[in-house]
């Protein structure tokens, strides 16, 4: 009976050594396949691509700065080469703890503070496990442009000439914030085009170009949520906003549609009925659905955050919302000069980007960049900064109409210093763009820019739009 008891334990011993190797390679099976980075004004993202879940830990070292990263269950499956220019990041190396545990040790500049999440495969990426690297405040130094950033076409640097010599700004009148957004970035790259367009680097470059034409007005200032090719969380772009004291909130989309024939650029403002058609609906869940992909963690499309919740039951009788369809609308009918319209009125959606009780906000989509023909303009520098103009133009006419307190604009409209706003001038026979520029007090070149137009060529019966020389260049 001993003997057969030894046995029997013998047999139940080899079945669980059996049982923990299968164990053990079931779980062994996860391979870190790539690593990528992106680099925010604040920290560094790393992206570690895996072919499965695992379960990991994180914590630093110091003298030297290290930070360490264990990945239960996983093995390397390819090297983890990344770019770490312009990052605390010095090197990074791995090795194998067990067969089925992974270390990855990355050495550090300067001390950092983690943050570490995983998260489940969506349409574009399988699961993966992010780790953010936060500078610590009282060390953190300016950070360059992003390296990684993709190229795209520079838009040629065009001078706004002043129309009129303004008077200077009176003691404590500010400038008119507009902060513009670029919408994706980082390994959100929105949607993409035939050529291999994305849209998170067009956007990127149309939103620059708008921060510069703003930028120019007198009276106003224009600020980027994202000055580079990294990912910010929909309701961090809203912070964003707040934070630089924002009077508009823009932000610049080139989205995709089912339908590879749809075109046309549109103007959203926010719903708190839901979208007005079928398109905006898509579009709207289209982007809502972005910080899962960029690892925001959930999002409830039905915002039941309480800071907002009770605003958002009566959006549609406050200022704000009427003040976005009022620009919104402005701006529709600029865009419409220099490209077709998807739709000829301001869409109402429910973008979770424009959800701010307390700042007007639009969103602007700039085209469809799964259209071939949209893509390809979008792309153009030129057509990038003539969308950024009528843009511009809208904004410039909103404000002239509704300056908020304590800003020069205001006090321009208060003392009687405004001379005249936008307006349209229609060229008749014998006209030339100088006479119409001495008529209206404005130059050549402040003319040509409103415009779009590439020469001083004009025709009988065109419209022309006079700029207000109350928001003329800053000087």
């Amino acid at each position: 009976m001993m003997g057969l008891g030894m046995r029997f334990r013998a047999m139940v011993a080899a079945v669980g050594l059996l049982f923990l190797a299968v164990t053990v390679d079931a779980v062994a099976e996860t391979k870190v396949n790539s690593v990528r980075l992106w680099r925010a004004p604040d920290n560094t993202r790393l992206v570690f691509d895996l072919s499965g879940p695992v379960q990991h830990s994180v914590f630093t070292l110091t003298a030297p700065d290290r930070l360490v990263i264990d990945i239960n269950g996983a093995s390397l499956g390819a090297p983890l080469n990344v770019n770490s220019s312009n990052t605390p990041i010095t090197a990074m190396r791995s090795a194998q703890r067990t067969p089925t545990d992974l270390r990855v040790v990355i050495d550090l500049k300067k001390a950092v503070t983690p943050k570490s999440f995983t998260l489940a495969p969506n349409a574009q990426y399988g699961n993966r496990l992010v780790v953010d690297l936060f500078d610590n405040a009282a060390d953190a130094a300016p950070i360059p442009t992003p390296t990684n950033v993709a190229t795209v076409a520079p838009v040629p640097v065009t001078p706004v000439e002043p129309a009129v010599k303004l008077p200077p700004a009176p003691a404590g009148k500010r400038d008119i914030v507009v902060v513009i957004d670029a919408g994706h970035g980082g390994e959100d790259p929105g949607a993409s085009g035939s050529r291999g367009q994305r849209e998170k680097d067009v956007v990127l470059a149309i939103a620059r170009e708008l921060q510069r034409q703003v930028s120019g007005m007198k009276g106003f200032r224009a600020e980027l949520t994202r000055t580079g090719d990294y990912f910010i969380p929909l309701r961090g772009r809203t912070e964003i906003a707040r934070k630089k004291g924002a009077d508009l909130f823009v932000s610049i989309h080139a989205d995709a549609a089912p339908s590879a024939a749809a075109f046309g650029a549109s103007v959203f403002a926010l719903s708190d009925r839901g979208a007005t058609s079928e398109t905006a609906r898509w579009l709207a869940d289209s982007e809502n659905r972005s910080d899962l992909i960029g690892g925001a963690g959930s999002v409830s499309l039905d915002d039941k955050d309480r800071m907002l919740a009770g605003v958002l039951l009566d959006l549609s009788m406050t200022a704000s919302l009427t003040s976005s369809l009022d620009v919104g609308q402005k701006v529709l009918s600029n865009i419409s000069r220099v490209t077709p319209l998807h739709k000829q009125r301001v869409e109402q959606a429910g973008f979770m980007v424009l959800k701010s009780p307390d700042i007007p906000s639009i969103l602007v989509e700039t085209g469809f960049i799964s259209n071939s023909n949209e893509a390809s303009k979008l792309s153009a520098a030129s057509h990038q900064q003539a969308l950024a103009r009528s843009i511009s133009a809208g904004v410039r006419q909103f404000f002239q109409q509704n300056p908020p307190p304590g800003t020069y604009i205001a006090w321009l409209r208060d003392s009687g210093k405004i001379a005249q706003g936008p307006r349209d001038h229609r060229v008749s026979p014998g006209e030339t763009l100088a006479m119409i520029a001495v008529r209206y007090q404005v130059s050549p070149a402040t003319l040509r820019s409103a415009n779009n137009l590439q020469s001083d060529e004009l025709k009988i019966g065109q419209t022309l739009t006079i700029p207000g020389t109350e928001l003329a260049a800053k000087e």
